[in-house]
């Protein structure tokens, strides 16, 4: 019994400005030292170079740019029931008033709640 969350972030955009510019420091070390010493590694490495500018001012100024996405499992809580499944959760009160965690009023008045809701 597992619920997923879907949860996106945006990188910062002070990070992405700074990544946009140390790619362009890169694009220019490609142009005007790679490309001339190296041939088609340098002409790689430039064009990879400028990828990373425009994915990072992409992220720092892209409108319409949400960011990677992350799934979080959350245990114990089932899609369909947003509170659980009710025998577990009567095992896990009767585990409480085992343990003397809660009073006997407590146990008897949280075991109604759940029974009503069946």
């Amino acid at each position: 019994m597992r619920r997923r969350q879907r949860v996106t972030y945006r990188p910062s955009k002070t990070g992405s400005v700074f990544g946009g510019i140390m790619g362009c420091i890169f694009v220019g070390i490609g142009l005007f030292l790679v490309i001339p010493t190296f041939g088609a590694f340098g002409i790689l490495w430039t064009l990879i170079a400028v990828g990373i500018v425009g994915m990072n001012f992409y992220q720092a100024f892209g409108k319409k740019y949400l960011g990677p996405e992350i799934h979080i499992e959350e245990e114990g809580v089932s899609a369909d029931d947003p509170k659980g499944d009710p025998q577990q959760r009567l095992e896990q009160l009767q585990s409480l008033y085992d343990r003397r965690l809660i009073t006997a009023e407590e146990y008897e008045q949280k075991r109604q709640e759940i029974l009503k809701e069946l």
